[in-house]
This record gives C-alpha cells, sequence and structure tokens, in this order.
C-alpha cells in the first residue's frame, strides 16, 4: 500500500512540474495575434473555397490584416461589396474589380459532334483525359462528366443530358475558379459578368485547322476571321486557328455573330442583329433602269405597219437600200436589197 501511495505521488509531481515548464515555454514563445484578424474573418461569406488563392477564410483574413497593400487580395464569393467593407474596417484602400462568371467555351453538343467510342472507365473527366482525348474526334471539347459540378460548391454548373455539357447558372456562380481547375480539357474560363446575363464568346477552344475541325465538330472555330475583320473594336484576334473575344474590348455590338459561318460564337440574353439583304447582281440594275425607262410613242404609220404585218425597222432598211442603189444607178442592187430585207420589189421600187 505504502509503495502505490509514493508511486500516485511521484506522478503527481512530475505532472505539476511538466505543467509549470510547459507555461514558462508558452509564454517565453507566445505569439502575439492581432485580434482584428478573427473580426474580418467574420466578415468573409466563409466559404472556404480557395477562390481568393488561400486555403480557407482564415489566410485570407490575415493576409488583409498584415498586408499595407491589399489591392492584390480578393474575395470572389463576397464580392466588392465585401471587400470594401473590410478595407473600411482596416482603413485601407480596396481595389475595385468587376464581377465574373463561368463560361463554357464548347458547343459540341451531342448533335453537333457526334461520338466515335464509349467510354468504360470511371466516369471522371481527370481520368479520361488521362487516358486519350475522348468519346469524339474532337481533342480539345468538353469530356462531360461533371468534374466541374461536383467541385462547384454552390450548385451553379449542371450537365445537361440533351447537350452532354455543363451550364452555368450566373446568378450562383461565385467565379471561385474551383472549376477552371478541375477542367482538364481548360474548357471553362472566368469571364465578365455583363448586366442581365448578357454574353458573346466564342464557344470552343479547338486549335486544329478548319477542315480537322469540320470534321469533329460542327460547331467549331476554324479561324477564318471573318469576326476579326468587322469588330469596330478590335476587341477579336485569331491566333493558332482559334479566334477569341477579349470581355475587356468587346461592346456587345454583337457584328461578329452574323459573320461566323459555324455559329461558334455565342449569343447570351440578346437577339442577333438583323442581316442585311444580300447586294443584287450588277446586271440586275441595268434591267431595272431599262424597265423603268419610258417607252417611246409610236406613231400612225408604225402602227398601221405593224398591223399589215410589216416590220417598220426592215422597211427602213429596205428604203435606206433603194436609195443608195439609186444614187449608184443600179436597179440590181435595189432589188437584192429588197430581197434581202424579205420585201417584194415590184411594191417597194415604184
Amino acid at each position: 500500500m505504502e509503495v502505490l501511495f509514493y508511486t500516485i505521488l511521484t506522478l503527481c509531481v512530475l505532472g505539476i512540474l511538466a505543467a509549470v515548464i510547459l507555461y514558462f515555454v508558452a509564454q517565453k514563445f507566445k505569439v502575439e495575434e492581432d485580434p482584428r484578424i478573427d473580426e474580418v474573418e467574420k466578415m468573409l461569406p466563409g466559404a472556404n473555397c480557395g477562390g481568393c488563392g488561400f486555403a480557407g477564410c482564415r489566410g485570407l483574413s490575415e493576409a488583409l490584416v498584415k498586408r499595407d497593400d491589399i489591392s492584390a487580395l480578393f474575395c470572389p464569393v463576397g464580392g466588392g461589396d465585401t471587400m470594401k467593407a473590410v478595407a473600411a474596417y482596416l482603413g485601407k484602400a480596396a481595389a475595385e474589380k468587376e464581377p465574373q462568371t463561368a463560361t463554357i467555351r464548347c458547343g459540341g453538343t451531342c448533335e453537333k459532334r457526334p461520338r466515335t467510342n464509349k467510354f468504360d472507365g470511371a466516369k471522371s473527366c481527370a481520368v479520361a483525359a488521362s487516358l486519350y482525348v475522348g468519346e469524339t474526334g474532337c481533342a480539345f471539347g468538353c469530356l462531360g462528366y461533371g468534374d466541374c459540378a461536383d467541385v462547384c460548391t454552390f450548385g451553379a454548373i449542371t450537365i445537361n443530358p440533351t447537350t452532354g455539357l455543363p451550364e452555368v447558372d450566373p446568378d450562383k456562380c461565385t467565379a471561385c475558379g474551383a472549376c477552371v481547375k478541375a477542367c482538364p480539357k481548360r474548357v471553362i474560363e472566368l469571364r465578365k459578368k455583363w448586366p442581365k446575363n448578357r454574353a458573346v464568346y466564342v464557344s470552343c477552344v479547338s486549335k486544329d485547322k478548319g477542315a480537322a475541325v469540320m470534321k469533329a465538330c460542327k460547331a467549331g472555330c476554324i479561324g477564318c476571321g471573318k469576326c476579326e475583320k468587322v469588330c469596330p473594336f478590335g476587341a477579336i484576334t485569331v491566333e493558332g486557328n482559334l479566334a477569341y473575344i477579349d470581355p475587356a474590348k468587346c461592346k456587345l455590338c454583337r457584328k461578329c455573330v452574323n459573320e461566323c459561318p459555324t455559329g461558334a460564337i455565342k449569343l447570351v440574353g440578346m437577339e442577333p442583329l438583323p442581316k442585311a439583304p444580300k447586294a443584287a447582281p450588277a446586271a440586275a440594275p441595268k434591267a431595272a433602269a431599262a424597265a423603268a425607262a419610258p417607252k417611246a410613242v409610236e406613231g400612225p404609220a408604225t402602227i398601221a405597219l405593224k398591223a399589215s404585218g410589216t416590220n417598220p425597222l426592215m422597211l427602213l432598211n429596205a428604203k435606206k437600200a433603194v436609195m443608195e442603189s439609186k444614187a449608184d444607178k443600179s436597179v440590181e442592187g435595189a432589188v437584192v436589197a429588197l430581197k434581202e430585207s424579205g420585201l417584194k420589189p415590184l411594191k417597194y421600187m415604184r
């Protein structure tokens, strides 16, 4: 019994001694944390999506408090209003950033991009992309297995069973960028969010030549450059057989939409411009002018000759030939001229 008592006492003394040592060590190496970090974290939406570039909202809060210049920091979920509130609390200036939304740059539906094989492996875009180009002839298009929808924590992306392509709800999308990172084909891009969810963009990322694109997908960009020529703002460039519309320069004039021969340029939230009528052939104006020109008024003699079955022009030619023959004193010439004109010589020689 005495041995048990001393054992318990020894353990208690060691525990108290270790606690005292740990206390002094903690006080010695204690790191003072700015209490504003907790307040800033409460202002953030708490999505912990990683769209800001940090692991979570806590990391962004620490960066916002510790950095003097927070212009490079932005919370895509909270948006500009949240950043203004944080900046006002910290006494710093927040950079203005226009809202963005995820855009699917692939128009290869099941109808326009026929399947050439069937993938029987794991239904994952990452797995399929690591093994081969996909179920279609396009090596750049969307695989359609929904990795982007799986990583979206806001439910903004769904897979359309009819088209086989993902669709983005711009009202739910926070532009966190998780879907952009998850897409192995890089067909998802964060683009400017226009009022009323309007948009004009090239729904293709294929860099193949025109013939190869049309063989694999009827909705692909063939790099013809027609859209680039009609854009009055210089917002469209064609590089690597692919057109790209810069959202910072685009003014939604919609002129490029009608020029695209394959329909690769998508128009969302607006009606296309009315197509201008094609110019008439060069011969058509002349025919119209001839039809509109006033007809010569026929005299009584001309009307009488037509009624008798005689062509007035033929009679004039015959009279001219007779006059020339009389001047030359050659009756034979007049007779020949009248016969060639189809008239009776005896009738008109008198």
